[in-house]
């Protein structure tokens, strides 16, 4: 009999073992249901960017040609401190009470710094019926690092 010691950080664990024995793992096989395969092959053929604007450029280009609204779902004290020229500011905890400012026929999209709030944005907003709601990954974070303008204000809340 050998001992194997195993640990977690700084607490180790002795575990015995007979090394010479075969050990045999058990294994399941889960096999997906027809509803499984369906979603994922539909999920599979989504275009690249399907709910969000991928890069800085893409965001500047729509910026420019004007037809689509932009929100900043960070808090506005972040706001204040810089967004994205046109940008309105509806955090992500207001943004519920705030739905009314959200256009349901005009293209709508949302930032936050890095991406994450404004993924949960884009997901509530869908589930609210508004399918013209894309999010922004590279976020304020990546706007700025692009060397791209950048608007300190007051809070500009609808």
């Amino acid at each position: 009999m050998a001992f194997i010691l195993l640990g977690i950080g700084s607490h180790p664990i002795a575990m015995a073992a007979n090394t010479a024995a075969a050990t045999t793992v058990p294994t399941t096989s889960v096999n997906p249901t027809p509803i499984e395969t369906a979603v994922g092959h539909y999920l599979d053929l989504l275009p690249a960017n399907f709910h969000a604007i991928g890069s800085v450029p893409a965001m500047k280009s729509l910026i420019e040609a004007g037809n689509s609204m932009l929100i900043d779902v960070r808090n506005p004290a972040e706001y204040e401190v810089g967004h994205i020229p046109g940008a309105i500011n509806l955090p992500l905890s207001d943004l519920e009470r705030h739905l009314d400012a959200v256009p349901h026929d005009q293209d709508v999209v949302v930032y936050c710094s890095t991406g994450y709030r404004a993924a949960m944005a884009v997901m509530a907003l869908q589930l609210q019926g508004f399918d013209r709601v894309k999010g922004f990954p590279p976020g304020f974070v990546g706007w700025e690092a692009a060397e791209q303008a950048v608007i300190p204000s007051a809070n500009n809340w609808p």
